[in-house]
């Protein structure tokens, strides 16, 4: 996707959305380890377990999706909502889910209030 910014053209990545909230059925708890085209960092083990590093699988499911499949496999719609106001996103991808998702958008203004 390209944006027309002072005559110039940008590229964005595109962005994944799932179709529905529910269809996030991921982990809830344990060990989870990214392919490579998720996480290519050589850290990607996540212990889902300890509040930082679930923080932080979210964070790189979410930015580095490649389609709506990655989120369905490493995503759970209860631990979504419970930490999405924690979750530190570009602008332009939380639009794309606040957008789809009203109740996202929701909890983002209730922890800014």
């Amino acid at each position: 996707m390209t944006e027309q910014m002072s005559g110039q053209l940008r590229y964005h990545k595109p962005v994944a959305v799932p179709e529905d909230l529910h269809l996030l059925a991921g982990p809830t708890s344990g060990i989870v380890n990214l392919p490579a085209h998720l996480d290519w960092s050589g850290h990607a083990e996540y212990y889902i377990d300890r509040p930082g590093r679930i923080v932080d699988l979210y964070r790189t499911v979410i930015n580095e999706a490649a389609s709506p499949a990655d989120l369905y496999s490493y995503l759970n719609e209860a631990v979504l909502k419970r930490l999405w106001s924690y979750i530190w996103l570009p602008l332009q991808i939380k639009r794309a889910w606040e957008g789809q998702f009203p109740e996202l958008a929701q909890l983002s203004r209730l922890a800014s209030a």
